[in-house]
């Protein structure tokens, strides 16, 4: 009865000196990596996030000029002083000189820009307008009339931009394209133009695609730091995703649970704290694990020679913290938790023995007081 009672205990997982050992396991055929948390490392991480910013993937951009591009619709007029010979005629003022009241004035119909990024304007023929800004056309047009008309001039007006746009999807009021205008739009900006964000913003996700660079943020983080509200360039794509973040409490914790989390991120302290920290009888202090599947990028000084990329680029990572060390309560405050992250505290190797003798104790009582039950019927 007494091994049936040891075979019964269980557990509620590996113990500190199991999840150190398996530095170096498979793991989808990828080798284990078992980090202590110390101030390099947080150092590591730190740098790792700050380069996959917005700000420093994207950078500042500079307002960029309005520039005509196919697709786009032009209004164009064109005067000619008087005597008009060209696009009309009037007579001169009082004086002889020339009467700019009394200029002809020619209105173009609208016309988009084709494909090949022309327009057409009587007496100048087609003429290339992409890529070019308003006042280089209206120069072109008024130089090409030179010699014929009186004096002419051009105004040129960007009536519809379509080639200065960038698209906003996901979960927004209304998806669509915003026109860059010569303000210099950001990225917040094109957020408010689409309605907003559908789902709450603690749980959303934006994205900013720039022809083969993307990066993420949680939308929170853009929000609370300004820096990240990066300026936008014609073509941009911007995403925004409803993406609840949680981390999986296991072990010796006074409560296993998922727990979600507010995208501006928090510490692994923070998190202890939410689960009620650790189970007083059962924790082993010096076990405090996170596992996590790691960006390559963000350890690869740390990693030795039996920790491989999975085909993403990941590393199955087990991060280390032993809480019996004053260090560690300060580790804890810089040490942030991610999406998907399994928080783990090993059980103390005095407890399973102590349950042990728990079951003992009981099982022996129960054989005692069966013992003076039969003696009593005799």
């Amino acid at each position: 009865m007494a091994l049936a009672g040891c075979s019964s205990l269980g557990g509620t997982g590996p113990s500190r000196g199991a999840v150190l050992d398996s530095q170096g396991a498979s793991y989808a055929e990828s080798g284990i990596a078992v980090i202590a948390i110390d101030e390099p490392v947080l150092g590591r991480l730190r740098e790792h996030a700050a380069a996959s910013s917005l700000e420093r993937t994207f950078g500042e951009s500079a307002i960029s000029a309005t520039l005509i591009g196919p697709g786009d619709v032009l209004d164009i007029a064109i005067w000619e002083a008087p005597p008009a010979v060209l696009f009309g005629s009037s007579g001169p003022g009082e004086s002889g000189a020339a009467n700019l009241d009394a200029a002809s004035t020619t209105m173009i119909p609208q016309q988009q820009v084709s494909e090949d990024g022309r327009v057409s304007v009587p007496f100048v023929g087609r003429i290339p307008v992409a890529g070019l800004a308003p006042e280089q056309v209206e120069a072109i047009i008024a130089s090409r009339l030179n010699g014929r008309a009186n004096n002419p001039q051009a105004l040129v007006r960007l009536v519809q931009n379509e080639s200065r746009t960038v698209t906003v999807l996901g979960e927004v009021g209304a998806s669509g394209r915003m026109v860059l205008s010569a303000r210099g739009e950001r990225l917040l900006d094109a957020l408010a133009s689409a309605g907003g964000t559908s789902a709450p913003i603690s749980e959303t996700t934006i994205r900013l695609s720039r022809g083969d660079t993307q990066a993420s943020m949680p939308l929170d983080a853009v929000i609370a730091d300004p820096r990240q509200n990066v300026g936008l360039v014609p073509g941009d794509v911007i995403t925004l995703e409803h993406k609840p973040f949680s981390f999986v409490a296991l072990g010796a914790v006074a409560q296993s649970a998922e727990v979600p989390f507010e995208g501006a991120g928090i510490s692994l302290a923070e998190a202890l704290g939410r689960v009620g920290g650790l189970n007083d009888r059962r924790a082993d202090v010096k076990g405090v694990f996170v596992f996590r599947m790691e960006e390559g990028a963000a350890i690869d000084p740390l990693l030795d020679e039996s920790a491989h990329t999975t085909a993403n680029g990941l590393v199955p990572v087990v991060y280390s913290l032993r809480m019996d060390d004053a260090q560690s309560l300060f580790a804890m405050q810089d040490f942030t938790m991610r999406d998907n992250d399994l928080l783990y505290v090993a059980t103390a190797p005095g407890v399973e023995l102590e349950r042990f003798l728990s079951v003992l104790s009981s099982t022996a009582f129960s054989i005692v007081a069966t013992a003076n039950a039969i003696d009593t019927r005799q």
